[in-house]
């Protein structure tokens, strides 16, 4: 199949404006982590609660439209759904600092799912467009950094303007900011010739639904490397969402003591706890995730050329080894171990993402690569963040009885179980890769 020219230096912009989206995306979806400690007190929630308005709320609507929407992904402009999907989420995330109560708010966060259902799936399409297979695990991974960019920016920010001047204002003016990189990103964003870097016969008309499905039903691979994906998010969900609400409750009084060095410029007046603990994790976010996708992506690139099995293998190691981290960081009572843990944690979780979508863009032709990309996201998706805020916020509630302020490490030390899980189908997939591959 001919290709297009592209320059060197579009194809940089192209992953930065991607990289910009996708944090966007995520300081939205994550932003509410870091303010569910003030929502809680204002508007009067249980953790349940919490959970539900924080995870459920969004993937409801996340993943139920985001197959719809990448199936006219696979048949319309790619930047104009992106464009759109831009649009109504960042809006949807302002309308939250209007909401009075509970209602108000999970409405207004299926709001933010329905617009970010049309982010994730296209530009996955259009970076397999823009790079040729043996880049795109590394261009994945790039583009994969606005997961740890966004998080720690939505916890972070959070912090900061919830401090200043209230958890309110910090939702409007993060989707504010939104609004305006739309315009950007739909003049600058230009739509690729699909399939160009593919193999001659492949296909480039549009698949119908029952095509995809009948071509995943046939790669055990896919399911199973689909469902170790959502096992670990259940995880990696839930830790973003509640690791803030953690470490205020667990080490309210110590991070003040952590944060000595800090000039007094980044401090407002009265520093909160929780403005102390969105920059402890957003450390943790930032450093750890980008270290952690950027290595996932060079090594599946790497060894995925000696062996497709790679793409599952170097996820399902990484996995096995959070587990000694985990109990050292959730257990331990000295903060800067506490910090070191949850950095390799963070690192080593995020490890999948670059060998994973890299992998599901090869195993399926050019003409269905965002419907393929969308069931993923919806098996990810609706269990990783359905449920992962809503587990773990409920065991908190039941263990409260026994542990008190405490209930919250147990209930996160508890979820160590999925990462395990996540491990064990990966190195069950691995094997399948090279004939799922080729075929």
């Amino acid at each position: 199949m001919s290709e297009t020219r592209i320059s060197g230096a579009y194809r940089a912009w192209v992953l930065f404006i991607l990289v910009t989206v996708y944090t966007f995306n995520f300081i939205d979806r994550q932003i509410v982590g870091i303010l569910a400690v003030p929502i809680k007190t204002d508007l009067g929630l249980s953790d349940t609660q919490l959970s539900l308005m924080g995870g459920l709320a969004f993937a409801l609507f996340y993943t139920f439209l985001g197959i719809p929407v990448a199936w006219l992904a696979d048949r319309k402009s790619r930047t104009w759904i992106m464009t759109i999907a831009l649009t109504a989420w960042s809006a949807m995330t302002a309308a939250c600092g209007f909401a009075q109560n509970f209602i108000q708010l999970f409405l207004a966060r299926l709001g933010v799912g329905v617009g970010e259902a049309g982010g994730v799936a296209p530009a996955y399409s259009l970076i397999s467009d823009y790079f040729p297979p043996n880049q795109r695990a590394r261009a994945l991974s790039i583009y994969s950094f606005g997961i740890p960019i966004g998080s720690a920016l939505g916890i972070v920010l959070g912090g900061i303007l919830t401090t200043v001047i209230g958890w309110r204002a910090a939702f409007v003016i993060v989707g504010s900011l939104g609004l305006l990189i739309a315009p950007i990103f739909r003049l600058t964003m230009r739509e690729p010739k699909r399939g160009q870097y593919d193999s001659a016969t492949a296909k480039t008309e549009p698949a119908p639904i029952k095509e995809v499905a009948q071509t995943l039903i046939r790669k055990k691979s896919f399911w199973l490397m689909s469902i170790g994906a959502a096992s670990s998010s259940m995880m990696g969900y839930g830790l973003i969402f509640w690791l803030p609400s953690f470490f205020v409750r667990s080490f309210g009084d110590g991070l003040p003591e952590f944060f000595s060095f800090l000039p007094r410029f980044l401090l407002p007046e009265n520093p909160t706890p929780v403005l102390y603990a969105s920059y402890f994790y957003g450390m943790i976010l930032l450093m750890g995730g980008l270290v952690g996708i950027w290595a996932g992506g060079a090594l599946a690139d790497r060894y995925g050329e000696k062996s497709k099995g790679a793409y599952a293998l170097v996820p399902a190691v990484a996995f096995l080894a959070t587990i000694p981290f985990f109990l050292t960081g959730v257990l331990a009572p000295n903060l800067i171990v506490v910090f070191i843990a949850f950095l390799f944690i963070q690192a080593l979780s995020l490890v999948w993402l670059g060998p994973v979508l890299s992998a599901f863009q090869h195993l399926v032709g050019p003409n269905m690569r965002a419907t393929a990309s969308a069931i993923f996201l919806f098996i990810n998706n609706l269990i990783g963040i359905g449920l992962g805020n809503l587990i773990i916020g409920a065991l908190s509630d039941g263990l409260k009885a026994r542990f008190a302020e405490e209930s919250l490490r147990y209930a996160i030390l508890s979820g160590t179980v999925f990462y395990l899980a996540a491990a064990g189908l990966f190195l069950l997939a691995a094997p399948r890769l090279k004939h799922d591959w080729e075929a």
